[in-house]
């Protein structure tokens, strides 16, 4: 699972996060619904900044996304959940991975920070540009080649990268085939 890197610079996070009634889910509902549009906004942002594409909510916890040790404040888990229930809802910026779970409830999520299709219209863009169309390229160059060293997608989380490459597919835009440890993949 991605996790966070040490060698980029710090998030910034909005004065909001350090103010401690925030890290407790409010009772009205227009407030709630306001405060959750925020924290989803900044677990968005955070994830596009440190590229991170799952969520393992047990380990997030203890980041400074969710525990902001200057208050002593930290979200709950339970929140935690309910925060990654309504970006699922609201605006499909989140979908659970139910192969690992605690207490019979999913922990690790993904964080649509680029849903796939936005992925997908990158690269499109990408492979018209540098004149890859009738091209077959694995899955490993794509992801990792040096031929994308600096694209948005360079350490892409392979499953992102293969749910991104099935939305051209079904534009008919691209073939993959192969198994799924030795993928390729034809742009046209």
């Amino acid at each position: 699972m991605t996790t966070t890197t040490n060698d980029s610079p710090s998030f910034t996070f909005p004065p909001t996060h350090s103010f401690p009634p925030f890290y407790t889910l409010q009772p009205n509902s227009s407030t709630l619904h306001a405060q959750l549009t925020t924290w989803s906004s900044i677990v968005l942002g955070y994830c596009r900044h440190h590229r991170l594409f799952k969520l393992s909510l047990s380990d997030a916890l203890g980041w400074d996304l969710f525990y902001n040790k200057q208050i002593s404040r930290r979200l709950s888990l339970k929140d935690a959940r309910e925060l990654i229930e309504f970006m699922k809802v609201n605006d499909n910026r989140a979908e659970w991975v139910y192969s690992k779970q605690v207490k019979g409830e999913a922990n690790v999520c993904w964080i649509w920070w680029r849903r796939a299709d936005e992925w997908a219209e990158i690269l499109e863009s990408w492979i018209e540009s540098t004149g890859q169309k009738n091209m077959v390229l694995t899955l490993y160059e794509l992801t990792e080649g040096e031929s994308t060293r600096g694209t948005e997608f360079h350490g892409m989380d392979t499953e992102v990268m293969q749910r991104s490459l099935g939305v051209l597919v079904k534009k008919g835009k691209a073939q993959v085939f192969g198994s799924d440890d030795q993928q390729g993949v034809k742009f046209y």
